[in-house]
């Protein structure tokens, strides 16, 4: 069964409501705008979460509703509301015309479609019972207390959704998109004597819970959760100065999506608030440095069909061999920059505005063999394998990234494990100062989620083992 059909279903059939009446309501309330869409809604979703050897908390929430939103220029007027009837149509329609007063367009050419399918449109809530959910977190905190004596605490989560979105233009045009996404998460502390460290991970995508379901998958997110935790159990102070730093595959290219990818969104270049502003055509990376964003990648969580603006996604080059040619673009900016969407308009939910944001970015691997790379390093520096939180000022590209898990590098060898350490830098600087790029290019285990403009969507992230130079780490030794 098609998307549109299925969708056809939710919103016209069993909420009652008249397609072609909305139609109208759609087309007479963009009218003289140069942009704007009807975005309707309907998702479920869930999360059971163990701790102490026991369900701690179980959810189920449903939701609905829509979004019409009427864009003007370089303004947008937007209502929305939960309530899935003509009349709530009828009263936001009311509400952007009155914004779009005056205001004069011509309605921009909407999306050319495709039948491009990316991922299932099975939902996974409801083909797993309740029960065997359980157990599987059950599973998961008997295999982690008795795989090692110094297990203090384990904790696992698993959690899906099953999102169905049609999106209305004025002209009648309707694009729909079903969205299944799945997670698992394990964090397991562990102690000696007084002293307790944590390791987590976590696996997902836009698929069924068939994957996490099987021993093999959910054993090896226990496995590195508590490898992880074991590592900074013996971990010793990390130092502080300038040094070099060697990032390790996948995950890392979560200081990548921050440092740099926020940078290259459409609006922040737009209102030349970024620190890539008006750049296109310069070299803004070092020779070998190619950074892309893919919403094309199948299953993956930051992946999309069509962008919640009805825009197919697509893999867009956003550095090329160090020379920026490219921005993540949403229909309006693009509109106001003279260049194409890129599929990357997105919203949380029918209750927020679209925006341009990334999908899955990722750095191109190169030629070096990693361990060319660690025995590259002279002197001492940092190898960065996992990182926790991070913060980024994007007009001045400023970033501070913690590693939850890191090495030291001492004349060309991995050292000891290092607690503490903090990677400070200036993102687009730092992509100069990469001086050598590995051939093991990784993808993230998809557990990613971006947060901009109080808005939190599914992204992935991915790179292989890269050098950087002159970063500042800080630490809690003298360097």
């Amino acid at each position: 069964m098609s998307a549109l059909t299925q969708t056809d279903e939710l919103f016209f059939t069993r909420a009652g409501l008249d397609r072609s009446r909305v139609e109208r309501l759609v087309g007479d309330a963009l009218s003289g705008a140069d942009d704007g869409e009807l975005y309707l809604e309907y998702s479920q979703s869930e999360s059971l979460g163990f701790d102490d050897g026991r369900l701690k908390a179980a959810s189920f929430d449903t939701a609905q509703g829509f979004g019409l939103r009427a864009v003007l220029g370089d303004a947008a007027g937007y209502a929305h509301a939960a309530d899935l009837s003509e009349e709530a149509i009828r009263r936001a329609a009311a509400t952007v015309q009155a914004v779009k007063s005056g205001h004069g367009g011509t309605l921009a050419d909407g999306p050319i479609g495709t039948n491009r399918q990316l991922y299932t449109d099975a939902n996974p809530l409801s083909l797993v019972p309740f029960e065997t959910k359980v157990k599987l977190l059950q599973d998961i905190d008997a295999y982690a207390r008795a795989s090692d004596p110094r297990v203090r605490q384990v904790s696992a989560s698993v959690s899906g959704s099953w999102k169905a979105v049609q999106i209305i233009r004025a002209d009648g045009q309707r694009v729909a998109d079903i969205r299944p996404l799945v997670r698992l998460n394990v964090s397991v502390v562990v102690g000696d004597g007084d002293r307790m460290e944590t390791g987590s991970s976590g696996a997902g995508g836009r698929t069924a819970y068939d994957l996490y379901l099987d021993p093999r998958t959910w054993r090896g997110q226990v496995d590195e959760a508590l490898r992880q935790a074991i590592v900074n159990l013996g971990s010793i102070p990390a130092p502080a100065g300038e040094m070099e730093v060697v990032l390790g595959p996948g995950w890392p290219g979560v200081m990548l999506h921050e440092a740099v990818g926020h940078g290259l969104e459409g609006d922040f270049n737009r209102k030349q608030t970024s620190a890539f502003s008006g750049k296109i055509g310069q070299q803004v990376a070092s020779k070998g440095v190619t950074v892309v964003d893919d919403g094309t990648m199948p299953d993956r969580r930051g992946s999309l069909t069509v962008d919640d603006e009805g825009t197919p996604s697509q893999r867009t080059v956003l550095i090329e061999d160090g020379i920026l040619v490219g921005y993540m673009q949403d229909r309006q900016n693009a509109r106001l920059m003279g260049m194409k969407p890129t599929g990357n308009g997105r919203r949380e939910s029918f209750g927020h505005h679209p925006m341009p944001r990334m999908t899955n970015t990722i750095m191109l691997g190169g030629q070096h063999d990693p361990r060319e790379i660690i025995a590259s390093v002279k002197g001492r520096g940092l190898y960065a394998v996992n990182f926790g939180g991070g913060q980024v000022d994007i007009t001045s590209g400023k970033f501070v990234f913690s590693a939850s898990e890191a090495y030291l590098i001492e004349d060309g060898k991995i050292g000891p494990a290092v607690k503490g350490a903090t990677i400070i830098g200036n993102g687009p600087k730092a992509m100069t100062q990469v001086s050598m790029i590995g051939n093991d290019l990784k993808l993230d285990d998809g557990i990613g989620t971006c947060g901009k403009d109080g808005q939190g969507v599914p992204v992935g992230v991915g790179q292989p083992t890269v050098k950087m130079s002159g970063l500042t780490i800080g630490g809690t030794q003298a360097g």
